[in-house]
């Protein structure tokens, strides 16, 4: 009974979801999407909760931030917003493109998962998007927690030239990531390189050239975790 219950209510969100965008238009829609931004997205958490913190000079990590927040982040000087979210119809993604339209901050996506690996390219893209986004400016996820740590790593080592094991530290509990759940497999990742990289030396965006394999990292962290053969 429980389980179509959440079946339902997932069905009927995705439906939501997938008719947002013409209804963004309407003031209706506009209430409706902003209930489901702040319901639906935990929007309402993150009221003062920011996850802010500068990882380098001009380069700064957040959670989902809210359109009045951008304007915070406007006056601190930041031109660019990188999001690890996706492009997806979602309340959070109409009111980030409308108000990043309105304050003149550019937005960029580079979608990343938190509870799988991911594709080669997406990552591929991540660095590239990292090396080119003139400074200031911020990269987030959904919670700040997981895909930011992962990213603001990423950045660390591919841009700052940074050794990884100081970058993996930007993935922890005071950004509330949790390396026991699925998104360890964030860690593993990074902990792969670290070997990799230990036994012989190479640059983070030559590993995922050459050596990262995306199923190959799911199943050995399944493996690793007890919940895959």
């Amino acid at each position: 009974m429980l389980q179509q219950i959440k079946t339902r209510f997932k069905d009927a969100d995705r439906e939501f979801r997938a008719a947002m965008p013409q209804r963004f238009a309407t003031p209706a829609g506009r209430r409706a999407a902003f209930w489901h931004f702040h319901l639906m997205d935990h929007a309402f958490l993150r009221v003062w909760w920011t996850n802010l913190a500068e990882i380098a000079p001009g380069v700064w990590r957040s959670n989902q931030p809210s359109p009045r927040r951008l304007a915070r982040y406007k006056k601190m000087g930041i031109k660019t917003i990188v999001s690890l979210r996706g492009d997806n119809v979602n309340s959070h993604y109409l009111f980030e493109t409308e108000a990043c339209r309105e304050l003149g901050l550019e937005l960029k996506v580079a979608s990343i998962q938190a509870r799988k690996a991911a594709k080669r390219e997406n990552l591929l893209h991540l660095l590239d998007v990292l090396e080119s986004t003139e400074r200031p400016f911020l990269i987030h996820c959904k919670s700040g927690a997981d895909r930011a740590g992962f990213a603001s790593a990423l950045f660390l080592m591919h841009v700052e030239g940074r050794p990884v094991e100081e970058a993996m530290r930007q993935l922890s509990f005071r950004h509330l990531h949790l390396k026991s759940t699925a998104t360890g497999i964030l860690d593993h990742i990074l902990e792969r390189y670290a070997a990799d990289n230990a036994a012989t030396p190479i640059p983070i965006r030559e590993w995922i050239e050459t050596r990262y394999d995306r199923d190959e990292m799911n199943a050995s962290y399944a493996r690793k975790r007890g919940t895959g053969a």
